[in-house]
């Protein structure tokens, strides 16, 4: 009796959740919109509260799951999945790595990867936008002066975020400082530590310049020619320079002002850079088997070569996160801005950057975040078929994914480590996985909003 009425008020307060953020992701002022409803953190529920048959989504996940493990695609992987707030499904499957000594846990965390673009860097310029202190309508000239010379003055940082201004898609820093020989250029990387090398970058024992990011990475991205092609390129390249100028702003270290701001209030406890300074290696899942530039088996270190040589507090890489708190994000964002009770970002702030920037040019990003595909593909995309227009979200190279759809309320999040032991194994996205499981999501919603409909 008692659980029946826990579902009856769940499903309630679950509906009312996601009329109120419907209503403000229609909201078209700059305004903040607060949610009224108790109901918006994460609550651990049933697929049935949310219709969705559990034996039905248990048998299809493990299907594909399985034949992934089966194929080699991860050695293991976290699945989190809910809806207006409902976590109806959060699992693990497999193991750190293909020696099978650990399993993968709930708790465990995993390299985000790219994903650290929209749940770092994005994430704190539209907390400065709602501060007023970055504006959309200014040029990339305008914030970084001293890097953006020339061509790259007057782009418009809409279309810096939006991924068409014309910049190159990425620069092998790690590469770019050696000489043909193999050996590092002056004032770049050296085999010893010394006041003029004193960061360490790997075990085996390479140190960086003390001034490599000012005097190499800066420079090297000011050196980039633009294209005269705006069509959508997808560049991580500004995404090295904007923790400085959220510091510049703020007056925070970027990765404090993202502890202060959302990451500690959230309760995300696993959410940040440098996880290896702040949980045991046997709780941080490896990546990559290095044998190129830090010749080592990447743990507790970020995988992204660029941001391990900007020492792995980067806009471009470098966050790590089990599901679960990365999830929390996505549902403040889901929840236009509030988590729990307590207010982060205006919903229209969340509106503008998750809307698609250029569809009528054929470019579907948001700012910052990814978006469906305009024409629809199942070879080609990494979301199912009926994430809605308004959804959005971001991938990762370690095999990382989180997408949010503020039409139905759905959160999917899944971590993998697809690069371990190399970044050469593509077979994740040969064997759409995340998409698989995203559409056998949505395809069982639909089944149980017809069956309920019916009833």
């Amino acid at each position: 009796m008692i659980r029946n009425i826990f579902l009856l008020t769940s499903l309630v307060l679950a509906s009312f959740s996601s009329m109120a953020r419907q209503t403000e992701f229609q909201v078209k002022e700059k305004t903040p919109v607060k949610i009224e409803s108790i109901f918006n953190k994460l609550v651990d529920g049933k697929p049935e509260e949310v219709g969705i048959n559990s034996a039905a989504l248990e048998a299809g996940i493990q299907s594909i799951i399985q034949q992934a493990l089966d194929s080699g695609a991860f050695p293991g992987c976290q699945l989190l999945i809910a809806k207006d707030g409902i976590v109806f499904y959060e699992k693990s499957f497999g193991y750190h790595t293909y020696d099978r000594f650990i399993e993968v846990k709930n708790s465990d965390i995993y390299d985000l990867a790219s994903v650290t673009k929209t749940t770092a860097a994005t994430l704190a310029l539209m907390k400065l936008h709602d501060e007023g202190k970055f504006s959309l309508e200014e040029t990339f000239g305008h914030y970084f002066p001293k890097v953006a010379k020339g061509e790259k003055a007057s782009l418009p940082i809409r279309d810096v975020l939006a991924h068409q201004a014309g910049l190159k898609a990425w620069i092998p820093y790690w590469s770019e400082v050696q000489r043909k020989n193999g050996k590092y250029k002056w004032n770049t990387v050296k085999s010893d530590s010394s006041r003029r090398f004193p960061y360490r970058i790997s075990e085996t024992g390479l140190f960086l310049h003390k001034d490599f990011k000012e005097k190499k990475i800066y420079k090297m991205i000011k050196r980039t020619k633009v294209s005269d092609d705006k069509s959508y390129l997808y560049s991580g390249l500004p995404f090295y320079l904007f923790p400085e100028l959220i510091e510049r702003e703020s007056g925070e270290a970027f990765d404090e002002f993202l502890n202060n701001n959302f990451y500690k209030p959230l309760g995300a406890e696993t959410l940040g850079f440098k996880p290896k300074e702040r949980f045991s290696l046997d709780r941080i899942v490896p990546t990559e088997v290095d044998d190129f530039f830090r010749m080592e088996t990447l743990h507790g270190v970020v995988h992204d070569e660029g941001a391990a040589m900007m020492l792995g507090v980067s806009g471009n890489a470098g966050l790590f996160s089990d599901a679960r708190d990365l999830a929390k994000v996505y549902q403040m964002l889901l929840n236009g801005g509030v988590y729990d009770g307590r207010e982060y970002l205006s919903a229209a702030t969340i509106k503008e950057f998750t809307e698609c920037q250029f569809c009528e040019t054929g470019n579907r990003r948001g700012l910052g975040f990814d978006k469906p595909l305009i024409d629809y593909s199942f070879s080609a995309s990494s979301v199912a078929q009926h994430a809605s227009p308004a959804s959005f979200g971001h991938t990762g190279y370690t095999g990382t994914f989180v997408w949010a759809d503020p039409t139905t309320g759905l959160l999917f999040v899944f971590l993998s480590n697809r690069v371990n032991p190399t970044r050469n194994n593509s077979k994740i996205y040969q064997l759409n996985v995340r998409p698989n499981i995203h559409n056998l999501v949505y395809n069982l919603l639909e089944e149980g909003s017809y069956g309920l409909g019916q009833n």
